[in-house]
């Protein structure tokens, strides 16, 4: 019965909210100042007697910084005393948990002088190794700050790149004691210098969990190379210490502390991550709210070979008395408080804190709010009978099993058990599916085991948040790599949108060559996320546009500045040496209080965003308006950073920018969705002087390869092609032109799509079928015919018969049960499509003779179309294509009736048009072998 609720429409409840409450259980610890240390530690929370020097104090509240916040408290003594220290913190991705007490440990020069003092050796002594170049950019940066009131430390970033050369040609700075890196930087560097590390004495890992995630392989590679350079006699009497801190637990941190550390401190100050770390056993148990009573009798439905000391937590009073009566009543002991009894609290805790014997259960039934009353810390089991009703309640009741999280430790035991002491049973129930998701994700952290009907629901709720993101823009991840690895937290969709995704600011005719197109890059967002333009080589409108714009505004008496200025309104901007079209995206709010105002504009012809004075805007005739933004979005395909990196080294993006930018290059279209090209290969070609040829100066895509900081990204449009694949193609006008275009055959290929046939009966036989060889297309790839065909799109050319008469020629087409259909006439061509059950039905057809558009019609019946063609000059037709096509035949059954309204005799009628007999019946003959799908 509970899956009926967990299958009914997700999109009925507000997951949303639910979910923001549990999901972040990274808030639990923040009132309560839970801390769980495995080594006492005196905190420091002033920042007057904190351990460090009186100088980096003076900085610190010249930034602002007025002391230690309740994790610093503990972390700064152990560090600056040279301790091993582990931290686990929801301020764990902060960099001045460790920044200022290494920094005082390193003024202590004395601690230094037994290190190996060889030639050529680096006087290294701190290493701090980040996730990525972002965040070792970032801590690098604070290090520069604080270390300019210490003594001199000559602090280096060093990324490097898969250039061997690169990481050969390294230099360090002559007294540099603290180098900022990567793992997957520092190995490449360790490769051409040996002896790096065999002065060092501090290796401190920033963001451990990410470290761990992304790169367990290398962070051990290096701890390995650590170990070996301090366990040298020469290095007896040298501080060694390894600091890592996090926000969040991770499975090789047991590792870390057992193998490399020497009795470390731990820190862990959110007690949900402390109940990780301590081994509590995380259980979820799916029933109907009806059934709580009978769920919960089952659990306790045991003998316990040690004390069994369970708190049963219900939310409100009549719930505890309801759940201590139940109890009674099938012979269970039980103890019960609630704010209404406090004078049973000495009854309670006296019983409580009893010795029993081994197989003794105890059973605690009560409310939130008596928890800090009783300050229970050594329950061995909590049971969420009621759903705790905030992220800080559930860590409260995990902080009564915390004397277990100590045991564990104690014991020495950093080694996976088979179960552990402690446990935490969630009742889950139809008034909580809400937060299944945050319930989801923290069973996955803690490795516990899920419920399959909890995997099941939340993949259908997932889906449904990502129907929520329609209105949203493709994330901009998944657009540039292929992937978002936090589809969850990503506020933007994941999923093709028909309505979205249709063509914007793309010229209908791009270039004669199908699929390549002249762009020109103007606004560089990173080193394969560019905006432009697309060049209309035959006649650039906008170039046309552009050189009018800047004319009229030449004449001072055309710049107007606008008096009143408006969101999304169009208007001209002066800028350095030209005009620009931009369009108001954003109002500063606080106009009405001056004259001048900031306003946010797009410039439309670039893609770039900026903020202007709104004096400066001017008034845009309309007739500079007509022309649609003609700024779009290119993506260059199939390559990424390196070292699982989500973003751009700014060096590459540099050095792209200035080689692309303003410059034309030559580009073939891979796939098209809305204003996005992904573009494979891109390239600039140049004109030799005084020659008629052209070289390739360089492949966008090889340079950033070239520069050692890209890899090849072979997923990148596959992922992007397995979801258009699961976008249904409706046959409506807007999106049968977004998703699919079809290009009529020339004789020199029929045979070779009749091949195609033979080979695939499901394939579109009459026609080179592919998506749009141009953006004017939602979906669009230039790929090779037979993959479009076979891969992208199932489709099937109907049967079709045709007659004529004088005035009209009448097209049968044989499909049957036609639920959507689309006709589209034009001079030359008429193009239909429809759907029958789950087949998608298109033929392209250009017509031998040309048509009247406006006289034109279709009508459905039963089993067939019926498109009648209204004829532009009264004349017989010889055919109905102009290239033959094995599904297309004459309608011999009208033949007599075209003969008797026919003006000509019969003789003089067969002469007049042989073929279309002759043509016909050969048709016939030849393809009575050739199956349509009917």
């Amino acid at each position: 019965r509970l899956l009926q609720f967990l299958n009914s429409d997700p999109l009925k409840t507000d997951f949303n909210k639910g979910d923001q409450q549990f999901q972040n259980l990274q808030n639990v610890s923040a009132e309560e100042n839970f801390v769980f240390l495995s080594n006492k530690i005196e905190p420091s929370s002033v920042l007057e007697t904190a351990p460090l020097f009186d100088d980096l104090k003076k900085e610190l509240i010249r930034k602002k910084i007025l002391g230690p916040n309740f994790t610093e408290s503990y972390c700064w003594p152990p560090i600056a005393r040279g301790c091993d220290v582990l931290a686990i913190s929801h301020q764990g991705n902060d960099p001045l948990l460790y920044i200022p007490p290494v920094l005082t440990f390193l003024q202590s020069e004395s601690c230094y002088t037994s290190l190996p003092n060889r030639s050529g050796v680096c006087i290294l002594q701190t290493l701090i190794v980040c996730p990525g170049w972002k965040k070792a950019q970032l801590v690098f940066e604070l290090l520069k700050t604080y270390s300019r009131c210490s003594r001199p430390l000559h602090p280096m970033l060093i990324i490097v790149g898969q250039n061997k050369e690169e990481a050969r040609n390294v230099k360090i700075h002559r007294g540099c004691e603290i180098i900022v890196t990567t793992p997957y930087s520092l190995l490449r560097l360790l490769e051409h210098h040996s002896l790096l590390l065999l002065r060092l004495c501090h290796l401190i890992f920033d963001e451990i969990e990410v470290l761990f995630s992304e790169a367990s392989e290398q962070v051990f590679t290096i701890l390995d190379y650590y170990r070996k350079t301090v366990i040298i006699e020469e290095r007896l009497y040298s501080p060694h210490q390894i600091v890592a801190v996090g926000t969040c637990w991770n499975k090789h941190i047991t590792h870390l502390l057992k193998e490399f550390m020497n009795d470390p401190y731990i820190v862990i100050t959110a007690i949900e991550e402390a109940s990780i770390c301590g081994n509590v056993q995380q259980v979820v148990q799916l029933c109907l709210n009806s059934e709580r009573i009978a769920v919960l009798l089952r659990i306790l439905d045991f003998t316990p070979n040690n004390v069994e000391k369970m708190l049963i937590f219900t939310s409100t009073i009549n719930e505890a008395q309801m759940v201590h009566q139940a109890l009674r009543s099938n012979s269970i002991f039980s103890l019960k408080i609630h704010k209404e009894s406090k004078f049973n609290f000495e009854y309670v805790l006296e019983h409580w804190t009893k010795k029993y014997s081994s197989g003794t259960r105890v059973v605690l039934v009560l409310t939130d709010d008596c928890m800090q009353s009783l300050g229970i810390t050594d329950a061995t089991c909590v049971i969420h009978f009621s759903f705790p009703s905030s992220p800080r309640i559930f860590g409260q009741r995990l902080h009564n099993m915390s004397d277990n999280f100590h045991n564990v430790i104690e014991k020495g035991s950093f080694v996976d058990q088979e179960y552990t002491k402690a446990r935490s049973v969630l009742l889950l129930t139809e008034n909580n599916v809400c937060h299944a998701l945050g319930v989801l994700h923290y069973l996955k952290h803690a490795e516990a085991e899920i419920p399959p009907e909890l995997h099941d629901f939340t993949a259908r709720v997932l889906e449904a948040e990502e129907e929520k993101k329609l209105a949203r823009p493709l994330c901009t991840y998944l657009k540039t790599l292929g992937i978002c690895k936090n589809r969850r937290a990503c506020p933007d969709r994941h999923h093709i949108n028909v309505q979205t995704d249709i063509p914007q600011n793309i010229p209908d005719k791009i270039t004669p060559t199908p699929g390549c197109m002249t762009i020109v890059p103007l606004h560089i967002v990173s080193a394969t996320n560019y905006f432009g333009r697309i060049v209309d080589k035959q006649k650039d409108q906008y170039a046309i546009l552009a050189e009018e714009i800047n004319e009229y505004f030449k004449k001072p008496n055309n710049n107007i500045s606008v008096e009143k200025v408006e969101k999304l309104a169009l208007y001209g901007l002066y800028e350095e040496t030209f005009f620009h079209r931009v369009q108001v995206v954003e109002i500063s709010p606080k106009k009405e209080e001056k004259l001048f105002f900031n306003v946010t504009i797009k410039y439309i012809d670039e893609g770039r965003m900026s903020q202007v004075e709104s004096h400066q805007l001017l008034q845009l005739p309309a007739r500079f308006q007509c022309l649609p933004p003609q700024a779009v979005e290119f993506i260059v395909c199939s390559v990424k950073p390196i070292d699982n990196e989500i973003e751009w080294n700014p060096r590459v993006t540099s050095h792209i920018y200035h080689k692309i930018k303003g410059k034309p290059h030559e580009a073939k279209m891979v796939l098209t969705l809305g204003n996005t090209v992904w573009v494979d290969p891109m390239v600039r070609v140049t004109r030799l002087s005084n020659l008629k040829t052209y070289v390739n100066e360089y492949n966008v895509r090889s340079e950033i390869l070239s520069m050692g900081l890209g890899t090849d990204n072979p997923e990148h449009i596959k992922q992007l092609q397995k979801l258009c694949r699961h976008v249904k193609v409706l046959a409506h006008e807007k999106n049968l032109e977004t998703f699919i275009k079809e290009e009529t055959v020339s004789p020199q290929n029929v045979s070779h799509l009749q091949n195609i046939q033979e080979n695939s009966t499901e394939s579109c036989s009459s026609s080179k079928m592919t998506l749009e060889h141009h953006p004017y297309g939602g979906v669009s790839e230039v790929k090779e015919a037979e993959d479009s065909t076979l891969h992208q799109r199932k489709c099937f050319y109907p049967e079709i018969k045709w007659f004529q008469n004088e005035e009209t020629v009448t097209v049968k087409v044989k499909i049957a049960s036609i639920a959507d259909y689309k006709c589209k006439f034009s001079k030359e061509k008429v193009v239909f499509s429809a759907c029958s059950g789950d087949k998608f039905y298109l033929a392209d057809m250009e017509l031998h003779q040309h048509i009247l558009v406006e006289k034109s019609a279709c009508v459905i019946k039963d089993k067939e179309a019926i498109i009648v063609l209204a004829k532009e000059k009264r004349q017989s037709w010889c055919k109905l294509l102009k290239n033959k096509n094995p599904h297309v035949s004459f309608d011999f059954e009208h033949w007599e009736d075209f003969e008797d309204k026919s003006p000509f005799p019969i003789g003089t009628k067969k002469l007049h048009c042989p073929t279309v007999v002759t043509e016909e019946l050969m048709n016939s003959s030849e393809d009575s072998g050739t199956e349509s799908d009917d």
